[in-house]
C-alpha cells in the first residue's frame, strides 16, 4: 500500500521469553525437538514451545532477534518455531557508553534497538527490562514503544501474546 507506514518492529529476546529458566516450582515444560531441526547439543532448546512460532508470525509486525544468540537464533531457534531466518540486532562493539549504561541500570540492547528502530514504533520483549530502560527509550525515541518484560521462570504466556497483539495492532 503506497504511503502506508512500515509495520512496527518486534525485538524478541530468547533466554527468558522463549526459553524459560531460573527458579520455579516443578519441572520446565519440554517439547520434542524434531531431528530435522536438531538441538545443537543444547538441551535448553527443548523448552521452546513450537506454537510460539505461529504466534510470532501472526503478529502485525516485523520480528527481529534481540538476543545474545545472534545469528545462532536463526540456525537453532527459527527452525523449531517454523519461522524463516529473521533479522538480528547485532550486539554493539564495546564503547564508553557501555559503562554509562551499566551504571545507570540500562541494558546493552536499549541504545542498539532504539538506533535500529530509527523512529519506527517497536515492541521489545525481554526478561531484563528495567525502569532505566523505559526512561531512556521514552527520552530518546520519538515513536511509540512498548517495553514488555517477561518472567524468565515462566516465559511467554497467553496474556503476554494478547498484550503484544493488542499493542502492535495500534501502537499509537
Amino acid at each position: 500500500m503506497p504511503g502506508s507506514a512500515p509495520r512496527p518492529l518486534l525485538f524478541l529476546d530468547v533466554d527468558g521469553p522463549l526459553i524459560p529458566f531460573g527458579p520455579r516450582p516443578g519441572p520446565y515444560p519440554a517439547y520434542p525437538v524434531d531431528a530435522a531441526h536438531g538441538a545443537g547439543g543444547n538441551p535448553l532448546l527443548a523448552r521452546i514451545a513450537p506454537r510460539h512460532g505461529a504466534r510470532i508470525a501472526a503478529l502485525p509486525c516485523e520480528p527481529v532477534w534481540a538476543t545474545t544468540w545472534g545469528e545462532d537464533a536463526n540456525t537453532w531457534i527459527s527452525p523449531i518455531l517454523g519461522l524463516p531466518p529473521l533479522p538480528v540486532l547485532d550486539e554493539p562493539e564495546p564503547s564508553v557508553t557501555d559503562d554509562q549504561d551499566a551504571r545507570a541500570g540500562r541494558h546493552w540492547k536499549t541504545r542498539a534497538l532504539v538506533a535500529r528502530a530509527a523512529g519506527r514504533p517497536f515492541a521489545w520483549v525481554d526478561d531484563e527490562i528495567t525502569a532505566a530502560d523505559r526512561s531512556w527509550v521514552a527520552g530518546h525515541h520519538c515513536a511509540p514503544a512498548l517495553l514488555h518484560r517477561v518472567d524468565p521462570a515462566i516465559g511467554l504466556t497467553d496474556g503476554d501474546w494478547t498484550a503484544l497483539a493488542r499493542w502492535l495492532r495500534d501502537p499509537h
